[in-house]
């Protein structure tokens, strides 16, 4: 996260603003570490594993919090098991796992585009032992020499792929680029729908912010993001996970003492004022929502959301296009039940089905890459 400067000397105290003027007029500083993304680079030329190198692909995924909840052992030969890291869920605001599943969707869905970029064709088995729970996988890849396996176009697009967090430029979604994003979608039985009138948009975007401002006034939930804020480029560097803050305004924030986890967790201080203003002013430049949602939620249900949606942002990313998904509303603990039944009624959701996935649409600068922690740390076997 970074802060704007009008909403940062809005919030700071007139004793600091010389501190503050003096950060901002050093751009880089506090700025992302460069090892904390180097995996976004791709795989190194010492592995020559192609299991191993698809892995590196696939571990850009995107995923709730970016906990990376991913872990895989690779004891058996061309196979890789994926399971669920149990110290890295979100068990106040996704109780049944629903989004971390979703995340490892988006995880088998780049390591099969990465396999057969390498000449491999991932065979992959959901839930090979039975029932999914932390003690079981949640698939089994096998890969398969295919000489021949086609490239999947998208794949190109993941090293560029990111998830905007700030505000998007003030133009709608190009009517073409809309067309192109439903058009181009091929979970038939995950229906996505992109709303841009100005009216729809409206009533969405205030359910959205009812969500976020829901989830920062719940002490336990909100509590559940400050534990993984990484505050500046040493603690970023240190984790390569988590939320990221970072920049010269952040700097001088963290060293007068005004951005500290406890601070963060506090309304009416300038670490959760500044939160919340960031985090609004996102939804408030948005100019179209899209959604997919599902007849069922079961697991396998989740993995494909995960696919799917990393599909759809791959595509949205080689058409210039900026996603940001929204979880909040979509949450599952008992405070969030009548904004999320107000939200699948906002979209049409019938009663039974899910809304998997909301997510504003729109265009925005290049945020840069989000961290991402050595593929060693995630291979357990």
């Amino acid at each position: 996260m970074a802060i704007s400067r009008k909403t940062f000397l809005r919030i700071l105290g007139g004793g600091l603003v010389f501190a503050a003027g003096a950060a901002v007029a050093v751009p880089r500083l506090d700025a992302m570490p460069a090892a904390a993304i180097e995996g976004w680079r791709g795989p190194g030329p010492e592995e020559d594993d192609p299991r191993r190198r698809a892995l590196a692909w696939a571990l850009l995924a995107p995923n709730p919090h970016n906990l990376q909840s991913w872990t895989v052992d690779l004891s058996r030969p061309g196979t890789i098991l994926l399971h669920v890291d149990a110290a890295r869920l979100l068990p106040e605001t996704d109780p049944f796992s629903r989004q971390i599943l979703i995340g490892h969707g988006c995880f088998l869905e780049i390591l099969a585009m990465a396999a057969a970029a390498e000449g491999y064709r991932a065979e992959v088995e959901l839930f090979p032992d039975g029932s999914w729970t932390l003690a079981r996988p949640v698939a089994r890849v096998v890969f398969t020499r295919q000489p021949d396996a086609a490239i999947d176009p998208l794949f190109a697009e993941v090293p560029r792929r990111r998830t905007v967090k700030g505000r998007f430029e003030a133009r709608a979604l190009d009517p073409a680029h809309k067309a192109a994003l439903l058009a181009g979608y091929r979970a038939a039985v995950l229906p996505l729908s992109i709303a841009d009138e100005a009216g729809k948009v409206d009533r969405l975007r205030a359910l959205a912010i009812a969500g976020s401002e829901l989830e920062m006034n719940t002490a336990r939930t909100h509590k559940e993001s400050i534990a993984v804020a990484r505050i500046g480029a040493a603690e970023i560097a240190a984790h390569r996970d988590g939320i990221s803050l970072k920049g010269p305004m952040i700097w001088a924030l963290r060293n007068a003492g005004q951005m500290t986890p406890e601070k963060a967790m506090t309304p009416g201080t300038m670490a959760w004022n500044g939160g919340r203003d960031y985090a609004l002013s996102g939804y408030a430049s948005a100019r179209a929502f899209g959604w997919i949602a599902s007849s069922d939620n079961t697991r396998a249900t989740q993995i494909a959301v995960g696919r799917a949606y990393v599909r759809l942002q791959l595509a949205a990313t080689a058409l210039g296009v900026a996603m940001q998904p929204h979880s909040q509303t979509l949450q599952e603990y008992p405070e969030m039940n009548e904004l999320r039944a107000a939200i699948q009624r906002e979209t049409g959701i019938p009663t039974g089905a899910t809304l998997q996935m909301f997510f504003r649409l729109g265009y925005a600068g290049d945020p840069g890459p989000s961290p991402r922690r050595a593929l060693k740390s995630f291979v357990t076997v």
